[in-house]
C-alpha cells in the first residue's frame, strides 16, 4: 500500500470554491501570494514548457480591469446586468491573479497540452489558495475571450489567452455545498 496523506485527502475531498462576490480583504500579501505561485507552479508540464504565466492585479489594477470589462461589454453590446456583475468581480476583489496561457512553440508537446497545463496551474492555484485558508475562486467569463480585452487590459500578445482570473481573499460566508456529479453516471470501468 502506498503511503497515505490523509490529510490532503480529506482537503481534496471537502474543497469548496468561494464565490467572488463573497471575499474581502486582507487578501495574501506577497510573501503569502509567492507561496501560492510556487505551489500552483508545480503543475504538470509536457516538456516542462511553462506555457502559461501570472499577472498579479492589486488596487488601482482590479479598478482599472474593472473599467476595461465595462468598456469592453459596452463594445460587445453587452446588457447592463452582465456588464455590472463582471465589472464587480473585479472593482470588489481584494487580490486577482490572472493565469495567462502562454503557449510556446513546440514540435513535442501539442498546443492543447499546453492549454490542459494552463488549467492545471488555475486549479492548483485555486486548491493552494484554500489550502492555506484563503476563500477564492476560479473565474473567467465573457471579456476574457475578447481578444481586443486581452490586448487592451492585460496587454497579451495575440497567441495569449486567459486561463482563469482567481480571486483569493478572505471569506465573508460559507456557501452550503453544491451538488456533486454522481460517479456511477460518470465512470466506465474497464477490465479487458
Amino acid at each position: 500500500m502506498p503511503a497515505l496523506n490523509q490529510a490532503a485527502l480529506d482537503f481534496l475531498l471537502s474543497r469548496r470554491s468561494r464565490p467572488a462576490k463573497t471575499l474581502a480583504r486582507p487578501a495574501p500579501d506577497r510573501a503569502a501570494l509567492l507561496t501560492l505561485l510556487t505551489a500552483a507552479a508545480r503543475s504538470p508540464d509536457h516538456g516542462k514548457l511553462e506555457p502559461w504565466r501570472f499577472i498579479v492585479l492589486e488596487g488601482a489594477a482590479l479598478h482599472r480591469i474593472a473599467g476595461a470589462v465595462e468598456a469592453c461589454g459596452a463594445r460587445l453590446g453587452k446588457d447592463a446586468d452582465a456588464v455590472a456583475k463582471a465589472r464587480s468581480a473585479f472593482a470588489d476583489s481584494p487580490l486577482c491573479v490572472a493565469v495567462i496561457e502562454s503557449p510556446v512553440d513546440s514540435e513535442k508537446v501539442p498546443a492543447i497540452e499546453q492549454t490542459y497545463s494552463a488549467g492545471a496551474v488555475c486549479l492548483a492555484l485555486l486548491n493552494a489558495a484554500l489550502a492555506a485558508g484563503w476563500g477564492a475562486n476560479w473565474l473567467s467569463g465573457w471579456a476574457s475571450h475578447d481578444a481586443g480585452f486581452r490586448a487592451e487590459a492585460l496587454d497579451l500578445a495575440p497567441q495569449e489567452r486567459i486561463a482563469g482570473f482567481l480571486h483569493i481573499g478572505t471569506e465573508k460566508s460559507t456557501p452550503p455545498d453544491r451538488p456533486r456529479p454522481d460517479l456511477s453516471a460518470k465512470t466506465t470501468w474497464v477490465e479487458a
